[in-house]
């Protein structure tokens, strides 16, 4: 099974890594990541209206996925700019002041 993602898609930008470490890709995020990936609200499951003990489980649980959800988002927005995926003329800009590409 080819897992490679490139082997489907070529980059239409600057590859600046082709594949970014994970505390690469964390340290990539931008400020439109952050505001872009709010967790979603935490509202209580239909059932936990009628059943009160498990109103506030219902909100965390709500609040976990949200946040989950909100960081997978930003993640895939960083990588995708450093594989060159999206839009990345900032990413490029940055690493070429620091002396190049990585391979």
């Amino acid at each position: 099974m080819n897992t490679d993602i490139t082997a489907l898609e070529k980059p239409q930008y600057p590859v600046v890594d082709r594949n970014p470490p994970f505390t690469k890709v964390v340290g990539n995020f931008s400020v439109l990541d952050y505001l872009r990936s709010p967790p979603s609200p935490a509202f209580p499951s239909p059932s936990a209206i009628y059943q009160p003990g498990i109103k506030g489980p219902s909100m965390v649980t709500g609040g976990l996925i949200g946040l989950m959800g909100g960081f997978m988002y930003a993640y895939q927005n960083s990588a995708g700019r450093l594989m060159g995926f999206f839009p990345n003329e900032g990413e490029v800009a940055s690493y070429q002041k620091r002396g190049g590409f990585s391979k």
